[in-house]
């Protein structure tokens, strides 16, 4: 009876703390970003929105900057990259200067930062002919009654998009009793819309009783569900926890483990590590993750997804039933978020309603999409093989 009062007082203290930990409410979102090529020089502007929906906590903003990355297929060595932010406060006049001036974002207020980024090739060719993706790294401060927190967010901008395939040039692969299309498509970000992808790649080529499938991890970065681990801060029992899973696991580092503590809290993450154990002790495999909930099985900690999000940590996505039945609505044919690996193992997320579910898992088995840089994360399932 004691040793149960003690373990119950230990929770509650444990709780009490991860409720309590430093934390700001500021957050941020991307908004308008354009891409327009001018000859040599491309320029990439776009809009963070900073937002406070605490109803009286003031938050200074005191340093804001972007630190573009490019991707493609050279080296950006020889290339000329500036970057320009300009503050547009609500009730504050903009510095000619640039200069980012501390700023305190007041309770259920917001203000934004205008973002220039210009690609400049001084040999004369256009930059977009080797890069297709700018991920901006954003680095913000955020101070006040939490203590000073150093935050990072990344975005991704699609700089070039691949040509959408058509019935004239798509060729199928042909499966067990069925025929499958990768769709390749631009590396996904917060900026897309995931119905809007779907018909811009998929729409010429569907077909009554065709099945549209797309990765859990895309649909994820759309929703924006990744943080970097620097916003992460393990606690006590994450520090602890995070040792006793497989080394190849999300969780068995200390930020993967917190990770899912901050969405279930740490009361659910120690019962089910307690139950889990007890039930491998009598045989019962996978008892944490079912006690913990999908979240835990969904995380990719770091090295887990394709860059530049292979720098991060990804969670699962949010609602994802609602968005297939959504997208199946739309597209006019079943639509399923899934998540495959080279191992053969195929789950079916989330799907819409009367989606052939034993179709995919004979159409996904052989991992058509890839797990490396293929950029196809749609794969087009269609029944037959005629």
């Amino acid at each position: 009876m004691i040793l149960l009062l003690l373990l119950g007082l230990a929770v509650a203290w444990i709780e009490l703390r991860h409720r309590l930990r430093p934390a700001s409410p500021l957050t941020m979102r991307a908004i308008d970003w354009a891409v327009a090529p001018l000859g040599s020089e491309v320029r990439v502007t776009g809009v963070l929105e900073i937002s406070n929906p605490h109803h009286r906590m003031e938050v200074f903003v005191p340093e804001l900057r972007v630190d573009p990355v490019l991707l493609g297929k050279a080296a950006p060595s020889q290339l000329q990259v500036s970057t320009t932010i300009d503050a547009d406060h609500p009730d504050e006049d903009s510095r000619a200067d640039g200069y980012w001036a501390a700023y305190i974002v007041k309770g259920r207020k917001s203000t934004r930062a205008k973002v220039t980024i210009t690609l400049r090739d001084p040999s004369g060719s256009n930059p977009l002919d080797r890069f297709d993706s700018l991920w901006a790294d954003v680095h913000w401060i955020n101070y006040g009654p939490f203590g000073r927190l150093a935050r990072r967010q990344g975005l991704l901008v699609s700089l070039n998009r691949p040509q959408p395939l058509t019935a004239a040039n798509a060729e199928f692969r042909v499966g067990d009793g069925c025929r499958v299309l990768p769709l390749r498509t631009h590396l996904l970000g917060t900026l897309d819309d995931p119905i809007e992808m779907l018909r811009t790649y998929a729409s010429d080529l569907l077909q009554p009783g065709d099945v549209l499938t797309i990765g859990e991890t895309p649909v994820a970065v759309i929703q924006s569900r990744y943080r970097h681990p620097s916003e992460v801060q393990p606690g006590l029992v994450a520090r602890l926890a995070c040792r006793v899973f497989h080394p190849t696991s999300s969780l068995a580092t200390a930020c993967g483990l917190q990770t899912l503590i901050d969405l279930v809290g740490p009361t659910r993450v120690l019962v089910a590590w307690i139950g889990g154990l007890l039930l491998k002790l009598v045989g019962v495999p996978g008892g944490f993750y079912r006690l913990a909930g999908d979240q835990a099985r969904l995380i990719d900690d770091i090295t887990g997804t394709t860059p530049p999000y292979d720098q991060t940590i990804v969670l699962g996505p949010d609602e994802p039933e609602a968005l297939c039945q959504r997208a199946a609505t739309e597209l006019g044919v079943a639509v399923a978020i899934v998540d495959v690996n080279d191992l053969g193992r195929v789950k079916v997320l989330a799907s819409s309603r009367g989606c052939d579910e034993e179709l995919l898992q004979r159409a996904l088995r052989p991992n058509p999409a890839g797990n490396a840089n293929e950029r196809t994360p749609l794969v087009l399932v269609r029944p037959g093989i005629a």
